[in-house]
Formats: structure tokens, sequence, C-alpha cells
């Protein structure tokens, strides 16, 4: 858990706290309670799971009236970059265990306890108050707690301003306990069940800053509708608000009680998930039609098939969840399309896209992973075999943008101008900043070890497997180094090389169940990358040493795209980089314990560290290339945690697949 208590540092206000609902929606904010991203909600709910995403309830004004006085208990920031009211003087302790809560002292007598969660038995998002008051405090003392929700209601990804055609008219049960609006008659209605009194008084809240969007280039400033204010009289108890886009809010009980089930329910849940990293992990764990998928990050990022399958390696399969890893993988064949599987699923609609090389091969590695387990039954085992060797028979006949087997060296080739294949995938305008047409190394390496893993059941993969490594030793070692080229074969001209230092050369060491190198061959490797690549949070996408190497990721979309893989640092590559490092120090008997604490010291201590900033309980997307590696992109991404977790299995001597 994270637990940040007074003397209060103003820099950790902005770190970010999420609750998902394990349908795509999720409440999401800041330790400060200001809302620094478009994305930062308390309503935030897929229409269709787990597409769909639309913004319904942005956040709360909140304050406590007492004695004559007003405490606020929320912190907002208005453009130009104007923080009100300011909380950090009130602040005592935030802590995100079980859930997202706040301590506030006000006066000398009172202390304010707020609590945020989300119900992923109803997909509820419960706020709840308590007063502590001294015993010097009068015992008839007036203690109001006001609550003005405010509202949008509209797609994740845009932004609200004030209009008409708004509509603030609120509905209310009979015992005054159920209160709703519909601001726009396309979206979802929102409900929420208190126990205190609604009062209707329409107001725009006006030219709220994101500062996360301007950082990002992009539109920063939003208006945001109050339709009314709830008042609590919180001397006579706790202050419930229950927010959903469904009509079943705690149909049958108070909003009280109904709040104290849910709180009994998810603290349960939680505490059976087992670690904190597993408790994290579960977040990204999601529905897509009768089947599961993982979001490849919060808050922007849907379902993306590299992203699902490596994820769910660690977050699934090495953490024993494997019924959800077997629906995710049935789930995932039924979409195979002409030997390949989508590269992502669009935020509308249901159409996927077919444009990337590695997904597919991706799915065979974690197929052999969840059925290294015996966890299959007979007939999905088959199922799962029959899919896999169906992405193989596509890709040796040859398919979409140029993906196809060399018919003389069985390597795999792939490629189009102005389409990016492999997981360096930026474009900015019609240029993919990293094109790396021709034959990657990294797909070599996924290519041969699918080939290597449909062998073991069927071996008439055996053939292509032996002349693809084969082809593999001849072909890609960088003579001056003993290194291995970034791409060769570029653009498709036979014996064009790319010699950048990338971390992509490292799969053929580790991450993946077959190392395609041993010995001195995979120490140089590994001595590279971590000689010119390596940081506390992961792997840079490009040596520092390169003229095209950019040590910053920030700016506008194009500056950004620009330096996504041509220097930034990915904590999932971490991953890979630590189970090659294993495999070079750590093979012999008498170092293998001790290579394994070294690299949990050196290795994962600094993304254990990472856990308690940005996206608190979860590690970032992506970190600068240069010092001090400041975290950036999604503050919770699954392939980062995912690759954590498999690597804590390895290293702890649990890993439950074998090679």
């Amino acid at each position: 858990m994270t637990r940040i208590e007074r003397p209060f540092d103003i820099t950790r206000f902005e770190d970010e706290w999420l609750e998902a609902d394990g349908f795509g929606g999720f409440a999401s904010g800041t330790v400060g309670t200001l809302r620094t991203r478009r994305y930062h909600a308390l309503l935030l709910t897929a229409t269709h799971a787990p597409g769909g995403r639309v913004v319904l309830v942005n956040g709360v004004e909140a304050w406590l009236e007492a004695d004559g006085a007003r405490y606020p208990l929320t912190m907002q920031r208005y453009v130009p970059d104007v923080l009100y009211p300011d909380l950090a003087a009130n602040m005592l302790a935030f802590d995100t265990q079980p859930w997202p809560t706040w301590r506030l002292q006000f006066d000398s007598q009172t202390l304010i306890t707020a609590e945020v969660f989300v119900s992923k038995a109803t997909r509820e998002t419960v706020l709840r108050w308590r007063c502590k008051c001294t015993s010097a405090a009068s015992p008839t003392r007036a203690l109001t707690l006001k609550v003005r929700p405010l509202l949008s209601g509209r797609d994740y990804h845009a932004l609200h301003h004030e209009n008409a055609a708004f509509n603030f008219s609120a509905q209310t049960s009979d015992d005054a306990s159920r209160t709703s609006w519909q601001p726009y008659g396309d979206l979802p209605r929102i409900h929420v069940a208190t126990n205190g009194v609604y009062t209707h008084a329409p107001d725009w809240y006006r030219n709220f800053c994101y500062v996360r969007e301007r950082e990002r280039g992009l539109d920063f400033s939003e208006d945001l509708a109050t339709p009314g204010v709830f008042g609590f009289n919180l001397a006579e108890g706790e202050a419930v608000m229950i927010l959903s886009a469904s009509d079943a809010i705690g149909a049958n009980a108070s909003a009280t009680r109904h709040a104290a089930e849910l709180a009994d329910i998810e603290r349960q849940r939680r505490s059976a998930l087992g670690t904190r990293l597993q408790r994290s992990a579960d977040a990204y764990v999601v529905a897509r039609n009768e089947g599961r998928t993982i979001l490849a990050g919060f808050p922007w990022f849907t379902d993306w098939g590299r992203d699902t399958f490596i994820a769910m390696r660690g977050l699934l399969i090495a953490s024993g969840r494997l019924d959800e890893a077997e629906a995710i993988l049935l789930e995932w064949s039924g979409t195979l399309s002409e030997g390949m599987l989508p590269n992502r699923f669009p935020d509308s609609g249901d159409t996927p896209e077919y444009n990337a090389v590695d997904a597919s091969l991706w799915f065979i590695v974690a197929v052999h992973d969840y059925l290294a387990t015996q966890h299959a039954s007979a007939e999905t085992r088959v199922h799962l075999q029959h899919a896999a060797e169906a992405i193989l028979a596509g890709y040796t006949r040859g398919t979409r943008f140029n993906i196809k087997a060399s018919s003389e060296d069985g390597l795999l080739s792939a490629g189009v101008p102005g389409v990016q294949l492999t997981w360096m995938d930026a474009k900015v305008g019609d240029r993919v900043v990293t094109p790396r047409i021709g034959k990657p190394v990294e797909v070599q390496a996924l290519w041969i070890n699918a080939l290597r893993i449909a062998a073991r059941w069927n071996p008439q993969w055996q053939s292509a497997a032996g002349c693809a490594l084969q082809a593999f030793h001849e072909r890609f070692v960088e003579p001056s180094t003993q290194t291995l080229f970034d791409n060769i074969d570029v653009d498709h001209v036979k014996g064009a090389t790319d010699r950048s230092v990338r971390p992509n050369q490292i799969f053929a060491v580790g991450g993946l169940p077959f190392p395609l190198l041993e010995g001195a061959a995979a120490r140089a490797v590994v001595d590279q990358v971590e000689a010119q690549l390596l940081t506390p949070l992961g792997l840079r996408t490009l040596a520092p040493s390169d003229p095209a190497y950019r040590g910053h990721y920030g700016g506008a979309p194009s500056e950004r795209d620009g330096a996504y893989h041509q220097g930034t640092v990915w904590p999932w590559l971490l991953g890979p980089f630590v189970e090659a490092w294993l495999r070079v120090h750590g093979d012999a008997a008498d170092t293998g314990q001790q290579a394994r604490q070294q690299a949990r010291t050196r290795f994962l201590d600094p993304l254990y560290a990472h856990l308690d900033c940005a996206g608190l309980d979860h590690i970032s997307e992506l970190a600068d290339g240069d010092a001090p590696h400041a975290p950036a992109g999604t503050p919770f991404q699954a392939w980062s945690l995912g690759e954590l977790l498999r690597i804590e299995t390895l290293l702890a001597g649990l890993n439950r697949t074998v090679a």
C-alpha cells in the first residue's frame, strides 16, 4: 500500500490513485483531490464493456460548515493556474489501502476521514465522510457537510464546456434518498443514493485547469455543471454518497446500509487477491463480450493484443489466476483472421485492427505458459493448439502487410511503407518513427519460439524452427561487438542491416521460453544492454550515443511520439532483461541464489520504490531516458506491472511455466 503522512510534501498532491470497475470504467484522481487530467472522475463508465467510455461525474466540491466557519474538503485548479481552496495545511494523511482514504485536520476539535472506492460487484462508486471530534468538542456542535457534484456527460477523451443543451432537471424518489439526472439524452442517467438532503441549485463551474493535459500539448480547460447541493449532518453519523449509471443502485436498502455492505464485500474481495501487486493487477482484467480481456493501461488505453498477451503472463498465469487466463485466450482466439490476431480494439465499435506482426506470436507464448500449468481441459488444449498452428500456417503462407516466412532463410519478414507493425509503433502524421521493415530481431525471437512451442505437440514445425534458428545465428551477429543487429534485410533489401543499439535484442536471451543465444554470445548482448540501455525504471529504447536519441518524453503529441521509442525508458522491458541477466549470471547452482538476490536488489527495488509515486501501487508506462528518469505516459500500465509480477515469481522460484 501507499501511505503519505504529514509533514506533507506538496509535490505528492498530484500522485494518482485508481479504482477500476472490471468493465472498462473506473474512478481516479489525485492525492490532493484536484483533477489534473480530463480522465480524472468519480463515475466514468463503459457503455459497452470495455469500450464506449463516458465521464458522468467528474468530481465533487465538498466542504464542512462548523461554528460559522467553512472548511474545504476538496481542492480545484482553475485557469491559468489558480489552486483554490488550498488543502495543504489541513492534510494529515492519505492511504491507498484498502482504498483511497484521506484524513484532514481542521480546528483542534475536528478530524475528517473521507474515502472512495468502486464496487466490482455493482460498478457503483461509494464516497463516505466521517467526523471524529475531540472530547473538548461540544456535544451539541453543528457539523454540516455540503457536497456539490460536478457533472459533464462526455466521451472520456473529450472536454466539456458550458452550453444551453445541458439538462439540469433532477428526479427525486419519494423518500428523498435517491436523486438522478440525465444531462444529455444519449448518455446513461446518473443515479445518486445518499443519506443526505438534496437542494436543487443549478450552476456552472468554469475553467477548470488540467495541467497534465497542458503538458501533453492538448486542450486543458473544462466547464462543469452542478445541479444542486447535498447536505449531511455529520454530528449524527457518517455521510454517504453512492454514484451509479444503473437505476438498480441500492434498490432495497438505505444508502448507509448499502454502502456498508458494499464495503464489506469489497474488503473481503481485495484481501483474497493476495499481495499488493496482485491487488493492483486486478484493475486491468475486464469484461469483453462473454469473455475477458486486459486493458493495456489507465486512463486512456483499450485492450491491445500484444499488451494483453505480454501482461497476462504475470498478471494472471504466474499469479495463478488461470480461469481468467483461459477466458482471455479463448476470447481472443475467436478473432483470428488470415493467421493474425488484432493489434487492438478501438474505443467505439467492435471492429478490430489487424496491424501487428508480433501480437499473434505473443499469443502463442501466452498459450505455452498457460498450457504448461496443466490447468486446461483436453478440449481447451486442442482448441488453443489449433489457434496457434493457424497463426503459424498463416505466417508461413503469407498474410497482411508482407508478413511471411522467407523461403530462403526461414526467418519472418514483415512490413510495408507507412505501417508500424512492431511494438515500436509510434507514428507522426504519415511518418512512422521506427518503421523497422524487414526482419526485426525480437520478431525472429518470437517466431522461433512460436515454432518450437508448436513443435512440442506437432513435430512438423521442428524443421522450420531449426532452419530459422540457424539463419538467426548466421545473420544477426554484429561482427565488431558480437551483439545483435536490430533489424536485417531492412526495407526488404537483402543484406541491409540496422546497427542501432536497442533493447529488442534482449529477447534472444530472456523474456521468452526458449533462449536463442547461450554462453559468450548471450553475455555480449546482456552486457551491451546493461551498459547502454539500463536505467532504474527499465530499458531505454535507444542508446544515448545515437544521434537520434531523445532523452525527454514530453511536449505536444508529435514531440512525444517522436521520442516514444527513441530513448524513452519502458519499465516492462526490465522483465526480459532480468531474466536474461539471470540466465547469464545465475545458471550455476552455486551462484543462482546469490544472483537472484543481487537481481532483486539492483533491478526490482527501484520498481518497488516507484509503486509509491506517480500511479500509486502501479508501474508507469514510461520514463525519461535522461536522469532522473521522471515517469511519463500512462501512470497505470498493465505490462509494466505484469512483468514485475512475472519476474518476482521467477526470483521466488515459483515459476508456474516450464520450458
